[in-house]
């Protein structure tokens, strides 16, 4: 199947490993041409490396005002153009209601909520008929999970804001996604794992409550997200993808 993907531009945040990297490196292989970008420089470089020549990065925070600015100019001046965007970032910190800190509460609200809110608003702006404006949200959109309270708070939210968005952006040809991770085996999954007592249990329990009784591979999610974004989801729009295994129990 042709997804449509060959010479499009897209920008793609938190891309230095997990999610958003595993979907830039699905992408590249279709044919497109991507902007990374993390708050590492090293890591960004690296990243951005490994995709090969139609890949650029960026070292940028998604919570810095200027960096929606800086990714759309840097797709326009390396590659000619913008198709789309993918805003992934870092899960805030675990924690209960009690752990969290309203410091941690602020930074998270910035980098989660309001980076993301900025990196849509700014691409609304500059994509034509055919953009796309993607969002990697959380399960937590539709069950809070135990233990991940900011997670838990922001996420929904940033469902909502992506689904008004859509409403919005319909009329001119402009799509907006989001997409459910469930338990996909990257490096924050497994460190969420390990602050337990027993991480090999706790992921052997994971494991059991999911229906294919396994956690997914990082490219199963990237195959995934590069659809949505591609041409071939040309009539999907305000949808929230799950992409769990099943986790999720409800229609």
């Amino acid at each position: 199947m042709d997804l449509g993907l060959k010479d499009r531009v897209y920008v793609v945040t938190g891309a230095t490993r997990g999610l958003g990297h595993a979907t830039a490196r699905e992408l590249v292989a279709d044919g497109a041409k991507v902007v990374v970008s993390g708050r590492d420089e090293k890591g960004v470089a690296e990243a951005a490396a490994a995709l090969g020549p139609n890949a650029v990065g960026v070292a940028v925070d998604n919570a810095d005002p200027e960096a929606a600015a800086r990714l759309i100019e840097t797709a326009r001046k390396h590659f000619g153009r913008f198709n789309g965007v993918l805003v992934s970032v870092g899960g805030p910190p675990a924690g209960f209601v009690a752990d969290n800190t309203d410091e941690q509460w602020q930074a998270a609200f910035e980098s989660v909520f309001l980076g993301a809110v900025r990196l849509a608003r700014a691409a609304a702006a500059e994509l034509e008929a055919g953009g796309v404006i993607g969002f990697v949200l959380s399960g937590s959109v539709y069950e809070p999970i135990p233990g991940l309270t900011i997670s838990n708070g922001l996420r929904p939210g940033l469902a909502g804001f992506a689904k008004s968005l859509s409403d919005e952006l319909g009329p001119r040809g402009i799509r907006v996604v989001g997409v459910l991770p469930g338990r996909i085996d990257t490096d924050r999954v497994r460190e969420l794992d390990a602050l337990s007592a027993d991480p090999e249990a706790t992921r052997a329990a994971s494991e059991s409550r999911i229906p294919l009784r396994r956690y997914g591979a990082p490219e199963e999610f990237g195959r995934v997200a590069a659809f949505l974004l591609s041409p071939a989801a040309s009539y999907l729009t305000g949808v929230m993808l799950p992409v769990d295994g099943g986790a999720r129990h409800g229609l």
